[in-house]
C-alpha cells in the first residue's frame, strides 16, 4: 500500500499498510504464535529490570566496583536486558512496519489499520478472541469497539488536490 496515499480524513497514518478483515484474520495464527514469546520477554524484561535496580539501590556507586561481589551478576542482567528490550523493539518495529499496532501484550491486544464506511480505523482483536470481528476509530481504543461491517471495508479512493 502506497503510504502517500490519502483517505477521507487526510493522509493515511503511518505505515499506510491496510489490512482486511480477512488478511488479518488469516495473520493470527503467527501472531498467537509470536505473542506469547513476545510477552515472556517482557516478564523477563521487568524481573531483570528489577533485579538491577535493587542491586543498584543495596550497593550504590560500589556497584561498578572490579572488586563488587555482585558484579557479574549485575554484568549478566545488564547484558540480558538489552537484549530483550533489543529483540522486543525489534519485533514491535516489525510489526509496526506491517500496520499492526500491539496495544497490550499482556492482554494480547493488537490493532491491524483498516478500513469502515471509507474512513481508516483500527480492526482491533485480542488473543481470547477466534477472530478479528471489531473496530474503533483511531483515536478511539478499546471502550469505543463496535462490530465489523465488512461490506463497509472499501478502501478509500485516493483524494485529489
Amino acid at each position: 500500500m502506497d503510504t502517500d496515499r490519502e483517505g477521507a480524513g487526510g493522509p493515511l497514518p503511518s505505515p499506510g499498510r491496510l489490512w482486511t478483515v480477512e488478511e488479518a484474520n488469516a495473520r493470527l495464527g503467527e501472531l498467537r504464535e509470536l505473542l506469547p514469546r513476545l510477552r515472556a520477554a517482557a516478564v523477563r524484561l521487568r524481573k531483570a529490570q528489577e533485579q538491577l535496580e535493587r542491586l543498584s539501590a543495596f550497593w550504590g556507586k560500589e556497584l561498578d566496583a572490579p572488586d563488587q561481589p555482585d558484579r557479574t551478576v549485575h554484568v549478566r542482567l545488564r547484558e540480558e536486558a538489552v537484549q530483550l528490550e533489543g529483540m522486543l523493539e525489534e519485533e514491535l518495529h516489525r510489526l509496526h512496519d506491517d500496520g499492526i499496532e500491539v496495544k497490550d501484550l499482556d492482554r494480547g491486544l493488537l490493532d491491524f489499520y483498516g478500513v469502515q464506511s471509507g474512513e481508516v480505523v483500527f480492526l482491533c482483536w485480542q488473543r481470547s478472541e477466534d477472530e478479528v470481528g471489531y473496530f474503533h476509530p483511531l483515536d478511539g481504543g478499546f471502550r469505543n469497539r463496535r462490530p465489523i461491517d465488512v461490506s463497509a471495508q472499501r478502501i478509500p479512493p485516493p483524494r485529489r488536490p
